[in-house]
């Protein structure tokens, strides 16, 4: 009554306006065909909502799989939509069980899966989904932290408490069910949170009067007793408050749990119930470090009198969402996913129209001309250089040149078949260490978007100071148009320099009198397996986005063109870049995309060229499920375009950005800067 329909409403106005503006403001972007989605039973309409007004709005098809627990609101809105005369075939609802939503990813003829729901759940989609090609997203469970300072206004903060964990029995994905409250004042904030439970009513939902309802089935009730008996065990205190409740159905108490420890499986699973675990802290860094402490990042609430404190805390913490004085706000107007292993993409607002659409141009199109070079074999017997001092590179971890952990290289040829040099084949350790370098370089991603640009101007400066010395380089190597390719890349580099105090976050217009921050934050440490075609210019067409952006990368270079990619540590020493954030590892990108998958701290991929197709792409897929990273495959046929026109040197490259509507699958744009950021909603209080 008072969140479901009315919200289901506002998402299908703003999408309707969507619908009329997605030509203009997604220029160069069309429907991915047929969406499956597939949505949980705690809010029947609004996910419904959520999934179907941006996909129809795009111009997709969708096949919709309720939960089996609450089919009936899916069934009445196709009622609905044939009412309102939408086109047979356009939206499709299907009920089931958990196979029937397995039969709907795993079909050939579904182009995109949209899935709400538990996290063990999202692993099995992404598994499942590895090397189809579907676009996939993913809005998984929680573990909310919800902050309460000493200066805090707490009367409101026990209100809070009611909205984040009581709200809907506790069962919301975003609960803020972790209640992390300043140890000055946790005591006092206890007891007034006692003496509210104690006046909630739990019953009949259809009575107005009631503030808690039923348990969603039998199983859930028992799943939520079985989590609090085992806190019991590891010494966790739980207290109900003595109120009635009725003999027969699944009711719950609310609840508030003392005395578990962070590590305690109160602290960490999700128990989506009515049951708020405490815990407290002494400084702001100890509050921001309890939040993190979880798998999860879905959402946050913070709640202090201090709006620098406020926000300090929102910009620290690892979360999709996060409300100021303020919980369970949502607007269709206003993106809504999470981070880490709450999932990947985003639902309402502008980001979540993106997720519905694709680049006119498939993800991975055939090549015009001859296939590209093959991957040099590894190891390989070396001759002797034809000339000149024989040098060998290093890999570059940290911002210095180290020698590969087993030792081991390889050789790259020329046209002529000369062999030009050695260089390293890294392993599963190297790529670790590179992890490592790039974690601990996480002052890169402080820097200001004018400190990054300064840095990638500079670069772009020195690169083109050598441009005769990699001219030489790819020349050697073979490439076509050597001289095009460094002009490119030093052009490239202009670009994202240019962008990376320009990627603006936006204001969005939400109904409540909040400013709604959608602030574009880096993943923090991406894996990037650089094409082999267009070694140089192809290496710059991912690190320079990533960068801008302020991550910081392990990129392993195309295998055949490496010599001309080590040559730029010397640019990068030169050019004020700290150590760690560009992390070079060489050898076989296959095997190395692997290892970058499976790696828990790496928090994003993009598997470009060969390793990008095939069963290459579907292991790294399956592999990226451990952690949930997205993965991007950006299936670029030409890498000198520019927004769908081939850039043919500096000039032309400026020419192109500004004159040309994006067209198909561009090697140079936003999408790129889009992939290489996540979007944090802030709730800000603004008005009366």
């Amino acid at each position: 009554r008072d969140i479901d329909v009315p919200l289901a409403v506002r998402h299908f106005y703003h999408h309707a306006g969507w619908a009329e503006l997605v030509a203009g403001e997604f220029p160069g972007m069309v429907p991915h065909g047929v969406c499956g989605q597939i949505i949980p039973w705690n809010f029947p309409l609004l996910m419904l909502a959520w999934k179907v007004a941006p996909a129809l709005a795009a111009g997709n098809t969708v096949v919709l799989k309720p939960a089996e627990y609450t089919p009936l609101t899916a069934l009445l809105f196709a009622e609905m939509a044939q009412e309102a005369d939408l086109p047979p075939g356009v939206l499709n609802i299907v009920t089931g069980d958990g196979q029937t939503g397995a039969a709907l990813v795993g079909h050939p003829d579904v182009d995109k899966i949209a899935f709400t729901g538990s996290t063990a759940v999202g692993r099995r989609i992404r598994a499942a989904t590895a090397g189809t090609g579907k676009a996939l997203t993913l809005e998984l469970g929680g573990k909310s932290p919800f902050i309460v300072f000493a200066d805090a206004d707490l009367d409101a903060a026990v209100e809070g408490v009611v909205d984040a964990v009581w709200f809907n029995q506790g069962e919301v994905c975003c609960a803020g069910a972790r209640l992390l409250v300043q140890e000055s004042v946790a005591e006092d904030f206890a007891g007034r949170l006692r003496a509210r439970a104690s006046r909630l009513r739990v019953g009949d939902p259809l009575d107005k009067s009631t503030d808690i309802g039923a348990i969603v089935h039998p199983v859930q009730m028992a799943r939520i007793e079985g989590l609090l008996a085992r806190g019991a065990d590891e010494g966790a205190l739980l207290w109900q408050p003595d109120i009635p409740v009725p003999e027969a159905g699944c009711f719950l108490r609310p609840g508030l749990v003392t005395g578990a420890a962070p590590a305690s499986v109160l602290a960490t699973e999700e128990i989506f119930g009515p049951v708020a675990v405490m815990m407290s802290f002494r400084t702001p860094d100890e509050a921001v470090a309890l939040a993190n402490n979880t798998a999860y990042g879905l959402a946050a609430s913070i709640w202090s009198e201090g709006i620098g404190q406020a926000l300090d805390v929102a910009a620290r913490v690892k979360a999709g969402v996060v409300w100021i004085n303020a919980t369970n706000l949502f607007d269709a107007g206003a993106p809504f996913g999470g981070m880490r292993e709450s999932g990947f993409g985003r639902e309402g607002g502008r980001a979540g129209m993106r997720d519905y659409l694709r680049a006119a141009a498939p993800e991975t199109p055939a090549h015009a001309g001859p296939p590209p070079p093959e991957p040099a074999p590894i190891p390989q017997p070396a001759r002797p250089a034809p000339e000149g001092i024989d040098r060998t590179p290093k890999l570059y971890i940290g911002g210095r040149q180290a020698r590969p952990d087993g030792g081991h290289s390889y050789s790259v040829t020329g046209a002529d078949g000369a062999v030009l040099g050695q260089v390293p084949l890294g392993n599963r350790k190297d790529i670790r260490n590179a992890v490592e370098a790039a974690h601990k370089a996480a002052g890169w991603s402080a820097l200001s978007g004018h400190g990054r640009a300064q840095v990638l101007y500079f670069i772009a400066e020195n690169l083109s100071a050598r441009a005769a010395e990699f001219e030489g380089r790819l020349a050697a190597l073979g490439q076509p148009d050597p001289g095009a390719e460094v002009a490119a890349t030093v052009a490239r580099t202009f670009h994202y320099a240019a962008w990376a105090d320009k990627f603006d976050s936006r204001v969005h217009a939400t109904q409540s009198r909040h400013v709604t921050l959608a602030m574009h934050e880096p993943f923090g440490v991406m894996g990037l397996i650089c094409p082999e075609e267009a070694p140089l210019l192809g290496f710059a067409s991912l690190v320079l986005p990533a960068i801008a952006m302020g991550n910081r990368v392990v990129a392993v270079p195309s295998q055949g063109g490496a010599l001309a990619v080590c040559d730029l540590y010397q640019v990068f020493d030169t050019s004020d870049l700290p150590g760690g954030a560009v992390n070079i590892v060489t050898g076989a990108a296959e095997e190395l995309a692997g290892v970058l998958a499976g790696h828990d701290d790496v928090a994003a991929l993009w598997l470009a060229g060969a390793a990008g197709g095939g069963p290459v792409r579907a292991a790294v897929e399956r592999a990226a499920a451990g952690n949930l990273k997205p993965v991007w495959v950006p299936g670029i046929a030409d890498w000198t375009t520019v927004q769908g026109v081939a850039a043919q040197g500096v000039a032309a490259q400026g020419a192109a950005a500004q004159g040309a509507a994006a067209q198909g699958a561009a090697a140079q744009g936003e999408a790129f800067l889009h992939r290489a950021t996540q979007i944090k909603t802030i709730w800000v209080p603004y008005g009366a």
